[in-house]
């Protein structure tokens, strides 16, 4: 029989500064976590130059990070029932700030890989459990609030990674990207010990699933590395990456049985028996899917094509994050007093719609058609991210609000690996055939010109070059389009909330 200990009493509720330092300790630490997923993604050549290594074997970097991270965010809800949400937190952002700085100090690429690997196992923990901790410090009356402050870290880590990895890389040196989680980290300890630490959850004494443990990371480490392999080796023409899909493939097969019958499961799957919160992660993860494929392919678009630097590539894209901050508190105010399942609608369609705002892009656009639509897009992310955190969270006993946390997060961001993955094949692909379709179009120059037949050729291919990923660049924003509206419609599968969303079981 497990054995299940009290604590003594609901502690005094946090109020003016106390509460908005404690939020704003929550909502860093899941920011800086969240940022290293893509901080390094533009520091790969700095990386592998100073170690003097390939950028193939560079990209192990990221590789690694995502990989153990993905294995962990699952774990989080057994990790807090074990132990208590606010050990977990704490424990999770000290080990999360020592081995940032074993990164940076790292002088060989082995050294590196296996520090960024203990990163990511202390950083998974780190986002289901400060989502958990906003929704038990915060009052009833301010969970949306606090929801919404969280939402935006998800929302603007990825796209501000690449422009702080790439500033930082150019101005100091990559091994500072690691070193600036130091006194984020610091600050978000102090006031999280000082204010949060009160807030621990009780914690339930069971025997560990070893089993379990065990085909949860070969199935999600298999899983992440052929994601993230899958593109550079040629996909499934690779024996590795076959080998990999197999191993993928039973295990979760493996995994889903054996948790399915465990008595002390290490991942809790039973959140999913209910209806309102399996379809707010289908559309959260659906959705999540479109707008980060568009979050990679942007970048690479503007690079290779019109010629940006990564630094300005990320300065266009990040007007993202202007609207969604400053609409995030209406669409919490909302939450409350609206059907949850309407205001999800409106930012997933809104979504939509600004990628139809990009489906008539040209080689020959300027800056402001290019961050118009990344502007106008912050107006519905707060409604969408926001509103299917709610649903999802509200939609659970309170026993089990760390495990539908974790559960949230690992597919959210399973859905961001699938949609890099994808989006940036699908974009090669569809490049490809534009080529081929444009190439039978074009006729040589005439006789006469200024040009060599030589150069001519160059200039033409150039031209066919250019304009064939502009027109797959469009087609990939019409499928981000039509997997929105996919998203939108889902959500009426969700029952009606009764009075909004309440949250206040969390507690």
């Amino acid at each position: 029989m497990a054995d299940t200990l009290k604590l003594s009493a609901e502690p005094a509720p946090l109020k003016g500064r106390q509460l908005a330092l404690a939020g704003l300790s929550l909502a860093l630490a899941n920011f800086v976590v969240v940022l290293d997923i893509t901080i390094a993604n533009v520091s790969v050549p700095h990386i592998a130059g100073s170690l003097a290594v390939s950028p193939s074997q560079g990209t192990w970097v990221i590789t690694s990070y995502a990989v153990a991270e993905a294995i962990c965010v699952p774990l989080s809800g057994w990790l807090a029932a074990r132990f208590g949400a606010v050990r977990v937190f704490l424990t999770a952002i000290i080990g999360f700030a020592l081995f940032s700085l074993l990164c940076g100090l790292s002088r060989s690429l082995e050294a590196l890989i296996v520090f960024r690997i203990f990163q990511g196992l202390s950083g998974g923990p780190i986002m289901p459990m400060s989502q958990t901790l906003m929704v038990r410090v915060f009052p009833k009356e301010k969970q949306a609030m606090a929801l919404a402050l969280w939402a935006m870290t998800v929302v603007v880590a990825p796209i501000l990674g690449p422009i702080f990895g790439g500033s930082i890389s150019d101005s100091w040196g990559w091994h500072w990207i690691f070193f600036i989680n130091l006194p984020v980290v610091a600050f978000c300890t102090v006031f999280a010990l000082r204010y949060v630490r009160r807030f621990e959850t009780p914690t339930v004494r069971k025997p560990i699933d070893y089993v379990g443990l065990a085909l949860l990371i070969v199935w999600v480490g298999a899983l992440q590395i052929l994601l993230d392999e899958g593109r550079n080796s040629d996909w499934f023409a690779s024996p590795f990456i076959c080998a990999l899909a197999v191993i993928a493939v039973v295990g979760f097969a493996a995994f889903l049985i054996w948790e399915l019958t465990e008595r002390n499961p290490v991942v809790d799957l039973s959140v999913f028996a209910s209806r309102g919160y399996t379809v707010a992660v289908v559309v959260q993860s659906l959705a999540y899917a479109a707008f980060f494929s568009g979050i990679v392919v942007i970048p690479l678009f503007l690079q290779t094509n019109l010629g940006y630097t990564a630094t300005y590539a990320g300065y266009a894209t990040a007007f993202v994050g202007v609207l969604a901050v400053l609409m995030a508190p209406v669409a919490a105010g909302m939450m409350a007093s609206n059907d949850v399942r309407r205001l999800i609608t409106f930012g997933v369609l809104w979504l939509g719609a600004m990628s139809l705002l990009r489906t008539d892009w040209v080689s020959q656009m300027d800056f402001f058609k290019i961050s118009l639509p990344q502007f106008l897009q912050g107006l519905g992310m707060p409604f969408f991210f926001i509103g299917t955190t709610s649903l999802a969270l509200g939609s659970v006993r309170p026993d089990q609000t760390a495990s539908a946390a974790g559960l949230q997060n690992f597919v959210r961001t399973l859905a961001g690996a699938f949609a890099t993955s994808l989006a940036t094949t699908l974009w090669e692909q569809e490049a490809k055939i534009e080529h081929e379709n444009l190439a039978g179009l074009v006729h040589p120059l005439p006789p006469g010109t200024a040009m060599s037949a030589e150069q001519g050729r160059m200039v033409l291919e150039r031209l066919v070059q250019t304009e064939s990923v502009t027109l797959a660049t469009n087609t990939i924003f019409w499928g981000c389009a039509a997997l929105f509206a996919v998203a939108a419609a889902l959500v009426w599968l969700a029952p009606r909330p009764r009075d909004g969303v309440d949250l206040s079981a969390a507690h």
